[in-house]
């Protein structure tokens, strides 16, 4: 496949077109202004929901809770969040690498680490998630909660991350996805639109990362079609389930 000009070819970010050069510095500038309040904001964002879905996604990991070793990779996952739930539900033979291109983000989860004294069993490593900086083979699990839809290249992140699994090893991508019971998506909307920005204006103080954050949701495909974007990027046995009327949705993929 040849690869995008990044010079010349566009992309989206939220409803504007940019240079595909540009995105990546975008997004990086609306995760530094939000890493402090960022899992405050998913909260007032999702109603509280995302705790939910985070739960099941880590549940259907199947993480040992005895001393065999499982290695976990999260990508975008600066600041922790699904980390320390991996910890607190496996064994201690379960640890993690939290991966994320935003060193502000990656700041957050260290200093969660050390005050959650799981320093050795976590590390943070900075990279894009568009080349993995890991072995072929290295990890048990992927998982990707509320990110994949910030990558610019987006077949090429689902591929590095098919590329560092193990053999019968899973991924899991958590992503918001379209809504499809009816009056749901208007509510969903007025919220999203209207009240979402104004939120982040009070709590944050800037309504302009939120309101990106928004329109991302609205950009990206519904959940069968980023299902069938899994299997082109070589996953086996691909699956999603719908949260809350299509508000998010959980996407698995192995590779075989």
């Amino acid at each position: 496949m040849t690869r995008p000009d990044a010079e010349t070819d566009a992309t989206h970010f939220g409803y504007s077109e940019v240079p595909l050069s540009r995105k990546q510095g975008l997004v990086d500038d609306v995760f530094h202004k939000v890493a402090s309040r960022y899992d405050l904001m998913n909260d007032l964002m999702s109603g509280g929901l995302h705790r939910a879905w985070k739960s099941a996604m880590v549940t259907a990991l199947g993480l040992p809770r005895g001393p065999r070793s499982f290695r976990l990779l999260d990508v975008a996952g600066g600041t922790g969040d699904i980390a320390f739930r991996a910890l607190k539900r496996g064994g201690p033979g379960v640890g993690v690498t939290v991966f994320d291109i935003n060193g502000a983000m990656l700041d957050v989860g260290r200093a969660r680490a050390r005050d959650l004294k799981l320093d050795d069993r976590i590390e943070f490593v900075q990279g894009n998630a568009e080349e993995l900086p890991f072995e072929s083979g290295a990890f048990d699990a992927v998982t990707i909660a509320f990110g994949i839809r910030n990558v610019p290249r987006i077949p090429l992140a689902l591929k590095e991350m098919r590329r560092v699994l193990k053999p019968g090893g899973r991924a899991l991508v958590l992503e918001f996805s379209k809504v499809d019971v009816p009056g749901l998506d208007k509510v969903y909307d007025a919220f999203s639109f209207g009240v979402i920005p104004q939120i982040g204006r009070l709590v944050a103080g800037d309504a302009e990362p939120y309101q990106y954050l928004v329109e991302s949701i609205r950009r990206f495909p519904d959940a069968e079609t980023f299902a069938d974007m899994m299997r082109e990027a070589g996953f086996d046995q691909v699956s999603a389930t719908p949260y809350t009327g299509g508000v998010a949705a959980l996407h698995m993929g192995f590779r075989i």
